[in-house]
């Protein structure tokens, strides 16, 4: 719970970065749910587009549940033991 608030309010998801700090906004490029976010605003808003590009927010997206797949794959055995 501790580090998804942090991550969730840096995820551009209740304030847009235009109006965030230089260094907030560094964090929230930084954050893989920045770009959910974007996406989905896309998806769901009528006349909405991406503001970062939905083929960047495609990409980020499938890296991080790649990334993330590969860290539990590897993990998974420890879990038995």
């Amino acid at each position: 719970m501790m580090l998804t608030m942090p991550l969730f309010f840096a995820g551009n998801a209740i304030y847009p970065t235009i109006i965030m700090p230089a260094w907030l906004k560094v964090i929230s490029h930084l954050n893989p749910l920045t770009y959910v976010v974007d996406a989905l605003r896309a998806f769901m808003l009528a006349g909405s587009a991406s503001s970062l590009g939905l083929g960047l927010d495609y990409a980020v997206i499938l890296l991080t549940t790649i990334v993330l797949v590969l860290i539990g794959a590897r993990l998974y055995p420890q879990l038995g033991v």
